[in-house]
């Protein structure tokens, strides 16, 4: 009796490994066990990149609104101190994008906080 494989399972396996390597430089891209090993690692950093991406964002987002709201004389914990105490929800995506593309409608936010 002849062995039996799963020659169309293994095959398909494989090449979805070297499919998702390609562009890779060298071996890395062609020969199925380094294919394989790199593939795996680059998925991990993917997952971690999403994590870091968010937390990019918010120092990005938290950089931005310290430097217009110490153009009117307060700090980033005061005013944010203060949007909490009147209780006004904008998050800091919001805060950013109002500091860096409506500057006036932010410095009247920040009068009207004073």
């Amino acid at each position: 009796m002849p062995r039996s494989v799963n020659a169309v399972a293994s095959k398909a396996r494989r090449k979805r490994i070297l499919k998702g390597a390609k562009g890779f430089y060298g071996k890395r891209k062609n020969v199925y066990t380094v294919a394989k090993n790199v593939f795996e690692k680059g998925l991990t950093y993917r997952y971690v990149g999403r994590k870091l991406k968010k937390r990019e964002y918010r120092s990005l987002w938290i950089a931005r609104i310290n430097a217009a709201v110490r153009a009117e004389g307060l700090t980033y914990s005061q005013f944010i101190h203060k949007l909490n105490s009147k209780g006004i929800a904008l998050d800091r995506k919001v805060l950013a994008d109002l500091a860096m593309n409506e500057p006036e409608t932010f410095r009247q936010l920040i009068i009207s906080l004073k």
